[in-house]
């Protein structure tokens, strides 16, 4: 009988997955998920009160911890967008569609009420298959 391989986990320099005790990112089987990434860059927000850079550069945050485990965008199968103004879902979605209109992965985009920082309009999360296609 084999056993399951347990899972790999990503950490980063965010403060918070050391006092929530989470990791950026986790491959378990054939999954990779990273967790809600916000557009920081070691602890310095970017695109202050423009969520389509923040768009990018969460994505960005994101697919970085991807590459750790040898994966790009073209793996990604599923992401989520956190915003918090529903005026700037076309700004979000412009910024998306930049990054994955090739990949088209399943999508969720919803409007919160807020962020641990107020300064920050987006938060996002994917999910990568590293399998083999079907």
């Amino acid at each position: 009988m084999s056993q399951t391989p347990a899972p790999q986990r990503v950490q980063t320099d965010s403060p918070w997955e050391e006092s929530i005790g989470f990791a950026r990112a986790v491959a378990a089987g054939d999954r990779v998920l990273v967790a809600g990434t916000m557009p920081l860059v070691r602890g310095v927000l970017h695109g202050e009160g423009d969520p389509y850079e923040q768009t990018l550069v969460a994505f960005g945050n994101a697919l970085e911890a991807l590459k750790r485990f040898g994966l790009g965008a073209e793996s990604v199968v599923r992401t989520r967008m956190y915003l918090t103004h529903a005026r700037d879902v076309d700004a979000v979605g412009r910024a998306h569609k930049e990054l994955f209109e090739d990949v088209r992965p399943a999508a969720t985009l919803v409007v919160v009420s807020g962020f641990v920082d107020s300064r920050v309009l987006v938060e996002v999360e994917v999910e990568a298959f590293r399998g083999e296609p079907a």
